[in-house]
């Protein structure tokens, strides 16, 4: 299972150091926490049938202050049952462990501990705020697309920017879809029903199940299907309206997928471009990867810069343009200019294994900021926060921050700047 091995095994103690060693220098612009999220699955009965993603979720944080490294942390999120293991996220000035599937989000303090279960973007019906909860940088609401096994439709909702619900729409479905992630424009919510979704309890793939997007206003009201091509759908990079389209950059891959197996499928970057009556697909980079990130300050808005990974959870080789096949790798970070439509690589070094990496802003530029990601170093059997230069991607790293243990290979997080 090697789900529970490598680069995903889970770790067993919860750390905290502080004073961390730095190769390089951390600009001094950088004050703030990078936390990310991931299952950290402990004491799994039975390895064969386990699922990654099913594990209970630990967070990995580090602290950033004037040029210093102040500390590192990993906590588990401490919640009866499935705690949350997908993403992290700030809002309201508190800080949330996200899960999806009909799990709530759970509130951590400062420090990375737990506080307890809370009902953010919590209603009636039981729906809470999701995984992939979007913030509008405009009006700092925060905006979710919520689904429950069993529940034959799915919400949206809209928490305000001091934490209250201010709108919950219901949206009809056929039958419980797996919606992992949506897409948000200025004016729309995007969604997607594909053939994977739920039989029952069970999660599946369902090939006779049709592939369709939805498109519905974000005050609410009907929602306007369009059917496109079989496809599954792993992560939003962003989206905007155009005029009377709507443009949606997505990470996609062929079916079947199998939750079991999620490196199993070679996810690729995509161009939805919504019309009144039809979807135009095109493909952006047939290379495969995942984990998309913007600067958030354009999101659900024109953008040019997006960020994507290649990682280890595919274990598929990743060559970049102008090089030889044999020189292909599955660990490296991909800058996309989708006004020029270039791409820049920057590999890491052999056996390393990087995850999503999150964009810090210092500036009103688009690419004014910097990559903050973990990377996985096997040969010291431990993991560097490592800073990248947005504006020099392939250049070194502009800090390496030295973890004392391994951070496994996860899920979501965010840089959360201090206010």
């Amino acid at each position: 299972m090697r789900y529970l091995e490598g680069h995903f095994a889970p770790v067993n103690e919860e750390v905290t150091a502080y004073d961390l060693p730095v190769t390089g220098r951390i600009p001094a612009e950088l004050n703030g926490r990078y936390l990310r999220n991931g299952p950290n699955p402990l004491g799994v009965e039975d390895p064969v049938v386990h699922i990654w993603g099913m594990g209970q979720g630990m967070v990995h944080g580090v602290r950033l202050r004037d040029g210093r490294a102040e500390w590192y942390r990993n906590r588990s999120v401490r919640i009866p049952g499935f705690a949350p293991m997908v993403h992290v996220i700030e809002h309201a000035q508190r800080t949330f462990a996200m899960a999806e599937g009909g799990l709530p989000p759970a509130e951590l303090d400062a420090d990375l501990n737990t506080v307890g279960v809370c009902d953010l973007g919590g209603i009636a019906e039981g729906f809470t705020a999701g995984a992939h909860s979007k913030h509008d940088p405009l009006t700092g609401e925060l905006n979710s697309l919520s689904y429950m096994p069993g529940r034959d439709f799915v919400q949206y909702i809209v928490t305000d920017a001091g934490g209250s619900v201010a709108q919950a729409t219901a949206i009809p479905m056929t039958r419980t879809p797996f919606m992992h992630d949506f897409a948000l424009t200025e004016n729309h919510v995007v969604l997607w029903d594909t053939p994977l979704g739920f039989d029952g309890f069970e999660c599946r793939w369902l090939p006779e199940h049709p592939t369709r997007v939805g498109v519905m206003p974000r005050t609410g009201g009907d929602v306007r299907w369009l059917d496109i091509d079989p496809v599954h759908v792993s992560h939003t990079l962003n989206a905007y309206d155009d005029g009377d389209s709507i443009v949606v950059d997505v990470v996609t891959a062929e079916g079947p997928f199998d939750p079991a197996d999620p490196g199993a499928i070679r996810p690729v970057l995509d161009r939805w471009t919504i019309g009144p009556d039809k979807v135009h697909q095109r493909r952006v980079d047939d290379r495969p990867q995942d984990f998309p990130r913007v600067n958030d300050a354009r999101a659900t808005r024109p953008y040019r810069y997006g960020y994507s990974a290649a990682t280890a959870l595919y274990g598929i080789p990743f060559t970049p343009e102008g090089m030889p096949s044999d020189d292909a790798f599955t660990n490296a970070l991909v800058k996309h200019d989708l006004q020029r439509e270039t791409t820049e690589v920057h590999r890491f070094g052999k056996d390393e294994a990087v995850g999503e990496a999150s964009f810090a802003a210092t500036g009103q530029g688009e690419d004014e900021g910097y990559l903050l990601t973990y990377v996985h170093n096997p040969l010291r059997n431990a993991s560097d926060l490592v800073i990248l230069s947005a504006q020099d991607f392939t250049g070194e790293p502009v800090a390496r921050v030295h973890l004392p243990v391994r951070v496994p290979l996860g899920l979501h997080g965010n840089w959360m700047p201090d206010r």
